[in-house]
């Protein structure tokens, strides 16, 4: 049975909270005078979406003001975003001159936790996303875990748990970004060495696994026993290992003795994935020519 999507968190502080309520002060500015954020936690996709909200613009306008910052460019000012940047560009892509903005006073750091929190607040970041602008705010601004969770509305764990998809090895990274799999696929992946996930994300792909089943397959893979050598000084040895294991799809390892004998060792986890390595080894030409 799939997994049900992870039902999203909600904020203890909104940007209610951090503009202050009832901010008065809309302008008018004119959209060539606005500059993207820099630190934007979001990477922008021109997707449908997106062409959905330029042709809502196109005929109703922005209805929501965005939020910017006065900054020198040179000698001239202009406004640095630091929310609303899809209606700012959906502004500019229906040929709108102008858009509704507020204009706060705000600090780097204040900017990327506004940013942060309108995002959250729209469900609009992916985790691997929102874990990037936690680090940034801890690495770039100098906030603990502790801190950072007191500003979104998180508890410290849930940062802490965020982060730690930063340390997935990029297969998983790349696989959550594209929503292959969920968060909780890659935090329980997170429980294997960086060598064995993306064998292991390869076997939750290939069966359709589900959150509570990629934990038990972890942790069958965590029980297996630890090889008693390794598979040798020989940088051969260790370049045929890494070759079968590319080519069967599970983890190989080829020891060899001095006197030439040894163990070709391949791991499967399951009554299937051991089914399938005979089927394929029938066909496969493992001598390369």
């Amino acid at each position: 049975m799939a997994d049900q999507p992870e039902p999203r968190r909600s904020l203890g502080r909104g940007l209610g909270a951090l503009l202050g309520r009832g901010s008065p002060g809309i302008v008018h500015l004119p959209v060539g005078a606005i500059r993207p954020n820099p630190h934007q936690p979001r990477r922008f996709v021109p997707d449908d979406r997106f062409r959905e909200l330029v042709e809502s613009v196109r005929e109703h306008g922005i209805l929501q003001p965005v939020l910017v910052s006065e900054v020198r460019e040179g000698s001239q000012t202009v406004y640095r975003l630091v929310a609303g940047e899809r209606r700012w560009r959906a502004a500019v892509e229906a040929g709108l001159t102008t858009v509704p903005a507020l204009i706060r006073e705000t600090t780097p750091a204040e900017g990327l936790i506004m940013a942060l929190v309108e995002n959250i607040q729209r469900a609009d970041l992916n985790p691997l996303e929102e874990a990037e602008a936690f680090r940034e705010l801890m690495e770039r601004f100098g906030l603990s875990q502790e801190e950072v969770a007191r500003r979104v509305g998180r508890s410290r764990s849930a940062v802490a748990n965020t982060l730690r998809l930063l340390q997935a090895a990029p297969e998983v990274r790349a696989a959550l970004a594209a929503g292959e799999i969920s968060e909780g696929h890659a935090r329980a992946l997170l429980g294997l060495d960086a060598a064995d996930q993306p064998l292991a994300l390869a076997e939750v792909l290939r069966r359709g696994l589900n959150v509570r089943q990629t934990e038990e397959l972890v942790r069958r893979w965590g029980e297996r026993p630890a090889p008693a050598e390794a598979a040798g000084p020989d940088p051969e040895l260790g370049a045929l290992s890494a070759e079968l294991t590319a080519r069967l799809g599970t983890r190989v390892v080829v020891r060899q003795n001095r006197r030439g004998a040894g163990r070709l060792v391949i791991h499967f986890y399951s009554t299937e994935q051991l089914n399938e390595l005979l089927a394929r080894m029938q066909l496969l030409d493992l001598s390369g020519s």
